[in-house]
């Protein structure tokens, strides 16, 4: 069992009875020695988490329900506090919003138990971020880099393709040396199966956990599943010194549960209905992401939390309060998703706070006007919208601009090697795709990978080595693009 206790020479008891259930919310009398957080166990073989209290009651959200409870029943806490277990054999496993295997495999023996509501290391032991956290995904690694350590969010409307950067950035970490926790909350089981099958036939399940706490679940295991996903990652920051990236899907659902919960603990509603404590909620997880010092071991866990706008308003309650408090943000647009243009993350409404510090020198070098590009090419292209005829020079820029949007295009569940995206800017900069068409450029830049990788691996190998572009490897590189220039046009 996930929750149990541990046994010591002298443990106290304090014994309780239910006044009142309402849902998953049970009112106790009796307690007078309970704090929040503490475990309640019930006669019937349910478990409680308690959560509050309000008029000589304590308030309990039910966790895992055994027989059904109803008023009169008697319960039993003990002085300790929600913990889960966590550990090394957890990988490759499918777990609830307990940490309970739900995946048919048996259970799993765990190496230690991790509070669920852990505090987040201290300013003194964590360091700044200065490795990055290679997603794969060309849009987000050349002009959005994340670092380990690092909390991105990614917002947008429903269908826009949130949950498949991030699992992108989840297929991207095989054989990377980092570990992947995917956690879903409040999604459809039918969700959950598409990442599911998509984690199966890419091998990621040897290098992943995932948490789910699906619609079905109950309240509490929807409640409580992100900071169980946490706490198994912070195994393997703390213990282990290993780099970590947690995925939420999403926080906005995990809102509502919240709003549900308050509403049935009678809390006073604010904005959208929302207790004034929703702030407090997401902070106390986002914040335990970080880089430790090499004091702590020099592990990292990066947070890519998800959340859903409505109509594409990035002002709502939820978004705005999650955004002040991580690193940066992914914004999906609605219309660049219709448009084809895919993964359609808004350039202007994206930004990451850590900055380019953390990517390769050979990319920084390349990818620093970029975005300037980018963002001239689209608010050109409005312009001419409007304008019968341009001149030449105004057609040769936004022909320069279409292919530099082709370039950032990029399929589902096809991540990019770094090295590769390397390849496809220095090309770019050195004109060697002047000549292209926009519909070429899909196939012309796979195609120079490909063609580096098999007449010159050793420039492959130096810069995964040496990650910047020295004045040997800019020659060697020429000389390629100029063969395979003239062989593929």
């Amino acid at each position: 069992m996930a929750f149990q206790l541990k046994i010591s020479a002298l443990q106290m008891k304090e014994y309780g009875v239910v006044a009142e259930i309402k849902q998953d919310i049970a009112h106790i009398t009796g307690l007078t020695n309970c704090m929040n957080g503490q475990l309640v166990h019930f006669e019937g073989g349910s478990t409680g988490v308690i959560v509050g209290f309000d008029n000589g009651y304590e308030l309990v959200m039910i966790v895992k329900e055994g027989a059904k409870i109803k008023p009169g029943d008697k319960l039993h806490s003990t002085i300790e506090s929600c913990t889960v277990p966590v550990g090394e054999q957890f990988l490759g496993r499918i777990v609830n919003g307990l940490a309970e295997p739900t995946d048919g495999y048996g259970p799993v023996k765990a190496n230690k138990r991790y509070p669920i509501f852990n505090e987040s290391p201290g300013v003194l032991e964590r360091t700044p971020l200065q490795e990055s956290l290679e997603t794969g995904v060309k849009i987000v690694d050349m002009m959005n880099p994340v670092g380990k350590g690092q909390r991105q969010l990614i917002l947008g409307d429903r269908v826009t393709g949130k949950t498949t950067i991030a699992t992108d950035a989840i297929l991207n970490q095989k054989g990377k040396n980092v570990i992947c926790i995917y956690c879903c909350i409040g999604k459809a089981e039918a969700s959950l199966n598409k990442v599911l099958d998509l984690f199966r036939e890419r091998d990621v399940m040897s290098y992943a956990i995932v948490v789910a706490a699906t619609a079905s679940s109950s309240v509490g295991q929807q409640y409580l599943a992100p900071y169980v996903a946490a706490s198994l990652g912070e195994y393997f920051m703390n213990e282990l010194g290993r780099d970590v990236c947690v995925v939420f899907d999403d926080l906005t659902k995990h809102a509502w549960v919240y709003r549900q919960m308050s509403l049935l603990l009678e809390r006073s509603p604010g904005r959208d209905a929302y207790p004034g404590d929703i702030f407090y909620l997401h902070s106390q997880l986002v914040e335990r992401a970080c880089r430790l010092g090499a004091a702590r071991g020099g592990g990292s866990m990066t947070f890519l939390p998800v959340v859903e706008t409505v109509q594409g308003d990035v002002t709502g309650y939820i978004p705005t309060n999650i955004i002040s408090m991580t690193d940066g943000q992914l914004y999906v647009s609605t219309p660049l998703f219709s448009e084809g243009f895919k993964p359609a993350i808004d350039i202007g409404l994206s930004v990451s706070r850590i900055g380019n510090k953390v990517q390769w020198p050979a990319m920084r070098s390349l990818a620093g006007i970029l975005r300037l590009e980018y963002i001239q090419y689209k608010e050109l292209e409005k312009l001419t919208r409007i304008k019968a005829g341009v001149s030449q020079a105004v057609e040769r820029r936004l022909k320069k601009g279409r292919v530099v949007a082709e370039i950032l295009k990029q399929g589902n569940t096809d991540p990019v090697p770094i090295v590769d995206q390397v390849l496809i800017l220095y090309a770019l900069t050195a004109g060697a795709m002047d000549q292209l068409e926009p519909a070429q450029v899909s196939a012309w830049q796979k195609g120079l990978s490909a063609f580096i990788r098999r007449e010159r691996p050793d420039i492959i190998r130096d810069l995964e080595v040496q990650k910047k572009l020295t004045p040997e490897l800019k020659e060697a590189l020429n000389a390629q693009l100029a063969t395979y220039g003239g062989s593929a046009l």
